[in-house]
């Protein structure tokens, strides 16, 4: 994939969006296109290519960019992902980059120390610490227990305040190419708490189908995950978030869309809605592909 500013060919000042095909490096994408943004994608499939695991290739991907959207996969919980920050982000600035905005994950002491490095950069930053995305159940791990009818997982009652992730794109893209946000960090909540018993009902109204949340063990939720065909960084991820994150240390909202956006978050109600207009979870239609 080329550098892209409305489809022609960037040279300088390009603005890079590492993870570029993912949920929120693809909406981010989409938006400095539309702006007129010189745009370089980080990923494995671009030219040149990205990729946390081969740092021989950095120089070229951050070759005349200035401004670069950090978004590492799978979270930044993984083991080893601080290491990695801490090295792309020295590099990035070596090569001339002037702005970092780092996606970050609430309630992650892992997430935290990578914030860190990048404030303590020497160059302009903004941090958007995100809670669990809506689109987990459209574009990811939940999308086949939608389409299967019954949510499963290892969550009781705590209510999460799922957020939009065309939100967190749209901060993201003001962090990028706006003043007034370095500096800051933004904590980005959906309107209000839900959970997944909550979040399985507004996708069943949405649908007009039956879905229901049924909270199972860890045990047979890890047993279930080491069946499956996911990645061990996957599964491991998993297993962390339920066990660790979802104990209540985030069931509250915040108010980083209204900060950097002057608007309000979008309700998982209306991202319900607007999901299954699209026919994602239209068990009877072909269209049951998750987007990457």
């Amino acid at each position: 994939m080329k550098d892209q500013i409305n489809g022609t060919t960037g040279t300088e000042g390009l603005t890079l969006v590492l993870g570029g095909s993912g949920k929120t490096g693809r909406r981010v994408v989409e938006r400095l296109s539309r702006r007129g943004v010189p745009t370089r994608v980080g990923s494995r499939s671009a030219n040149p290519s990205f990729d946390w695991n081969y740092q021989s290739n950095w120089d070229a991907v951050l070759d005349g960019v200035t401004a670069a959207y950090v978004s590492y996969a799978p979270d930044l919980a993984i083991p080893g992902a601080t290491d990695s920050i801490r090295a792309f982000v020295e590099r990035a600035v070596e090569k001339g980059v002037q702005r970092l905005v780092l996606l970050s994950g609430r309630g992650e002491k892992e997430a935290q120390l990578c914030e860190s490095i990048v404030q303590h950069a020497g160059i302009e930053w903004t941090v958007v610490r995100a809670s669990w995305f809506n689109q987990n159940f459209s574009e990811g791990e939940f999308l086949d227990m939608v389409l299967a009818g019954a949510v499963t997982l290892p969550a009781g009652d705590v209510p999460e305040p799922f957020v939009d992730a065309d939100d967190i794109a749209d901060v993201v893209v003001a962090a990028l190419n706006e003043d007034g946000h370095d500096g800051q960090i933004y904590e980005l909540t959906g309107p209000r708490c839900l959970t997944f018993t909550e979040a399985a009902g507004e996708i069943a109204r949405a649908t007009s189908r039956e879905i229901e949340y049924i909270q199972i063990t860890h045990e047979a939720f890890a047993a279930g995950i080491a069946e499956s065909s996911a990645a061990d960084d996957i599964a491991w991820l998993l297993g962390y978030l339920f066990s660790t994150v979802l104990d209540g240390r985030n069931a509250h909202v915040c108010d980083g869309v209204q900060r950097a956006l002057g608007r309000e978050p979008t309700d998982f109600a209306e991202y319900a809605r607007r999901t299954a207009a699209t026919g994602v979870w239209d068990v009877s239609s072909s269209y049951q592909t998750a987007v990457a």
